[in-house]
């Protein structure tokens, strides 16, 4: 059982403020929240009693959230889709399709290091009361992020009438790192009710690992290849790769920033180019294929600790003071082993005895090439070594106090402090096979591939484990840091006027936010090569198994340099490449101070039997300082901003409800993309140039006007049903402009070509869907189908955002529309619950439709756009009640052992990336005393 404050409130009165949901002063009465039916009872009474349009998500016990991770629960809320399914856990939310989402803790605003959100992931699922995720904007909340608001709420001692006590111990088995993992969690609290008022100490603490493991299959990007008859009449060799930059033409035909679809990829398809020594444009035939095909096995170590500290203190029942501090720690670790061989190579047919039109096969009716013969094909495998630490404290002292009958103060003061450090340590072995044999879509858009042995020599080309086949190569070293603190001052205040008809009260409020920001790194290095057999190291060898577990015809097994050796010999192996350990340079430091004032009042106009009309009217200022402090550079700006809000609640009847909002909010640009300097990344793949990334100064916040109309149907204490309509108007889209630039580069020398992506506010987009949502409890049913329950949502969601077209210089030639990165048109979930006095079970069934996830490489337009394959994960829950005090439970994710994959605008013919997704399975008992 857990003890929440909210039902009894709510249970008085339909009219309740949502700022007295958590804990107001006057309810002191314990209520206990039992089982998934009791949370979802008063999930659905903080969605009906507050005016804002909020989903909330309530612990069923204390220690125990719906889900063993905030982010996985989060994707079970109407219009809540999430992304980032690496490293063994969901890691980014998107609220109605967008993902810059604010994030607070027991309602501060929280980040992690130089960021503007939390990573929710490093928060326990254990140390959690409940979650609430506000899809729309009142003017008492934090300003920033147009996606909405996450309120993380803990525990707090006065949330329990007595002591309480909790221990929880969790083994999870994950499959495909085959690792059994611990997941510790412990609760002490307890009140003492004295003459001198009431006292009240709390302290949560949790800790957890996983080991994981990633594994992927993917084939390289889409390019093209002159044809047989093109070759002939253009002085090509045939299949020979058409580079963007060529001896052989006068103008580039290829690389086109912007080009999210793609070249054309019909049967007989062309380009248009002007040959050398020649005023005339002719159409040259070209095949599409895939330019490499490359596997990755990762595993990794991750451990997260954290702790909620809090102390108490009520002197009557007028005024109440409370103390937190709040720790998250996060260290992880992780070796990536990369098997990358090019498929692009032309020529050489006769040495292998093959024949160019028996080299490759066609998709029927199309010019993309399905499989290939590749002679002397050039590959490389890559070993790196990744370890990583954060640790993120908050400390906070809230008072709040009421003044005469009609006015309550609250004022809170928190200082936070997040660091993040980063290393990383590779280095790859490479050579020219005798001939790679490749299918890019051997089954479900996964390849396949071999490599031939060469009869001509005594040894195995085919074999990968022996260590003679590979030259110790490139070494690269790298790290970064990134910080963050904020001091932060709030005065909050609600003036209750009980005599006045039609106006319930005035609230008003100020908050002072000063943060420092800052990251560094190692400066950009020379490549060095080494040159050397690695059979003459065998100390640096190790060999890896399982490319992708075994589920493809690929290789099973290859010889890497060990990326634990590195790491645990980094100085020896410096040296062994003639190398220095860089000193570490800062590349920013950002100071903003945020000041914040707002003024609201809620209207309420009784219409009899149970129907009302109320209202919420508000407006903040916020003005906006920051001293930018760079590399090469340094200004200062400032910005300031009006946002009006608006919501009007109908309540036609006692148990249906009608919504309406309109309001403004606004994103602030993320630290790193205000930083100009210029970070250049050399090429690693042979493809002629290279990357580069900087940031924008003079980056302005994007504003969006936000649209709600909900209708609500509560027809029982745990049964509900509602539909939303909402759009989004965002002016001034953060997006990317690209051109190419030349600089020296510590590998290739003095004007070498690099293509520059700069960030800039160069969109707009708009967004509109709908929402349907229905918790369905039965009621007055047989005893056997008493404590059946059903969850769903539904969300359709349509996105449309202009992406600027620039030519080679970054002048912008068109516009091009594409629907916002990383939002699905159609998502849902079904849960189905059922529990009993001794029992629970929970199946939850999660469904988003494919996504435009991401732009290919800036060297790589043909096509730009990579797209999401539609995901699915089907989780178990069953809980056993032992005896009153001590439960036993199991979970399991991902039962139907998912393969997620990501695809070019070619669907039909071939995918992008296909990766495995481990299930896991966990046994655990809950103790409360």
């Amino acid at each position: 059982m857990m003890t929440a404050l909210v039902s009894p409130l709510m249970s008085q009165t339909d009219d309740v403020d949502e700022s007295e949901i958590d804990e107001d002063i006057y309810v002191m009465d314990a209520f206990d929240v039992e089982g998934i039916k009791g949370s979802q009872a008063v999930a659905i009474d903080i969605k009906k009693q507050t005016l804002q349009m909020v989903d909330a998500i309530v612990a069923e016990d204390i220690g125990k959230f719906p889900d063993n991770n905030v982010v996985e629960a989060l994707q079970r809320v109407a219009g809540v889709q999430v992304t980032g399914r690496s490293r063994g856990e969901v890691s980014t939310v998107h609220i109605r399709g967008l993902s810059d989402v604010t994030t607070t803790l027991n309602g501060r605003n929280v980040f992690t290091s130089s960021g503007r959100s939390v990573s929710l992931q490093d928060i326990p699922a254990s140390l959690l009361n409940r979650v609430d995720i506000y899809k729309t904007r009142s003017a008492d909340l934090i300003e920033h992020g147009i996606a909405g608001v996450i309120d993380v709420r803990t525990n707090r001692p006065f949330f329990f009438d007595e002591e309480r006590n909790m221990i929880a111990v969790r083994e999870t088995y994950t499959e495909l790192s085959d690792s059994y993992d611990p997941n510790v969690s412990a609760m002490f609290s307890n009140v003492w009710k004295t003459d001198y008022g009431k006292f009240g100490a709390l302290i949560n603490v949790s800790y957890a690992e996983t080991n994981w493991k990633d594994i992927s299959a993917t084939s390289g990007a889409m390019v093209p290849f002159i044809t047989e008859a093109g070759s002939e009449e253009f002085g090509f060799t045939p299949l020979e790769r058409i580079f963007e930059s060529s001896s052989k033409v006068q103008e580039s035909p290829l690389w086109q920033p912007g080009l999210e679809a793609g070249l054309p990829s019909e049967e007989g398809s062309t380009l248009t180019w002007t040959p050398v020594g020649s005023d005339t444009s002719v159409e040259v035939p070209y095949y599409l294929s895939r330019d490499a095909v490359f596997t990755s096995n990762m595993d990794g170590h991750r451990e997260r600790s954290a702790v909620n500290a809090v102390l108490q203190y009520s002197p009557n029942d007028r005024s109440i003071y409370t103390f937190e501090a709040f720790y998250t720690g996060y260290r992880e670790d992780w070796t990536n082993n990369l098997m990358f061989t090019f498929a692009d190579w032309w020529g050489g047919w006769d040495d292998i005895g093959v024949d160019v039109e028996d080299a490759f096969e066609l998709y029927p009716g199309t010019n993309i090439i399905k499989s290939r013969v590749t002679p002397y094909a050039y590959g490389f495998m890559s070993a790196d070594k990744t370890v990583q630490k954060t640790d993120s404290y908050v400390y906070a002292l809230n008072g709040e106090r009421h003044i005469g009958d009609n006015l309550k103060i609250t004022g809170d003061l928190s200082y936070q402090d997040s660091e993040f450090e980063n290393t990383f340590i590779a280095a790859r072995t490479d050579r020219s096979c005798y001939a790679l044999d490749v299918d890019f879509n051997d089954g479900d858009g996964v390849p396949s591939f071999f490599f031939r042995d060469n009869p001509d020599t005594d040894i195995d080309e085919s074999d990968l484990t022996d260590p003679s086949l590979w030259t110790i190569a490139q070494f690269y070293d790298n790290a970064g840091y990134s910080k963050g603190s904020a001091l932060t001052g709030t005065l909050d205040g609600v003036y209750e006027m009980p005599d006045l008809k039609f106006i319930e009260n005035i609230k008003f409020g100020v908050r002072y936010d000063d943060r420092d920001a800052e990251e560094g790194a190692y400066p950009s290095q020379a490549e060095a090569y080494l040159g050397k057999s690695l059979a003459d190291y065998p100390e640096l060898q190790t060999i890896i198994s399982g490319f992708y577990d075994g589920r493809a015809d690929i290789p099973d097994s290859a010889v890497f340099i060990s990326g634990d050796y590195l790491y645990e010999h980094a100085d020896e192996m410096r040296e062994l490449w003639g190398i220095t350990k860089p000193e570490m340079e800062r590349n920013f430091l950002i100071n903003e101070k945020n000041y914040a004032a707002y003024l609201m009042t809620d209207l309420r106009y009784d219409l009899g039997e149970a129907s009302a009309l109320s209202a919420q009217m508000g407006v903040r200022y916020v003005k906006n300082e920051r001293d930018l402090d760079f590399i090469t550079d340094s200004k200062s700006m400032s910005d300031d901003t009006v946002l009006p809000s608006f919501m009007l609640l109908y309540d036609v009847t006692r148990d249906f409800r009608i919504r309406a909002s309109y309001g403004e909010t606004i994103r602030y640009p993320s630290f790193s993309d205000l930083n100009p300097t210029i970070t250049y990344t050399d090429d690693v793949t042979g493809i002629g140039y290279g990357t580069a990334s900087g940031g924008n100064p003079d980056l302005k916040p994007t504003e969006s006007k936000n649209y709600d109309l909900s209708f609500e149907y509560y027809y029982a204490q745990a049964s509900m049903f509602y539909v939303t309509a909402f759009k989004r108007e965002v002016d001034g889209l953060v997006v990317d402009f690209r051109k190419r630039v030349y600089a020296t580069s510590p590998t290739y020398g003095e004007n070498y070509p690099y293509i520059l992506s700069a960030p800039d506010n160069a969109s707009n987009g708009e967004l509109n869907g709908w929402e349907f949502g229905a918790v369905w409890f039965p009621e007055n049913v047989p005893d056997w189908l008493n404590g059946f329950g059903v969850q769903a949502s539904y969300t359709l969601l349509d996105s449309e955002q202009e992406i600027p077209v620039t030519n080679d210089a970054g002048e912008v030639t068109g516009v091009t529309k594409t629907p916002f990165f990383n939002v699905s048109d159609k998502s849902y979930s079904i849960v189905l619950a059922y529990e009993k006095p001794k029992y629970s079970v929970r199946l939850s069934y999660v469904w988003r439709d494919d996504f435009l996830s991401s732009y290919e490489a800036a060297q790589f337009a043909n096509p730009l756009g990579i797209y999401c394959d539609a995901q699915v994960s089907l989780n178990l829950q069953v809980s056993y009640n032992l005896t009153d005090d001590l439960v036993l439970t199991f979970d399991a994710v991902n039962l139907t052992d998912e393969e997620y994959h990501s695809y070019y605008e070619y669907e039909d013919t071939n995918n992008f990336n296909n990766w495995l997704i481990s299930r896991t399975f966990a046994v655990g008992m809950r103790y409360s005393f």
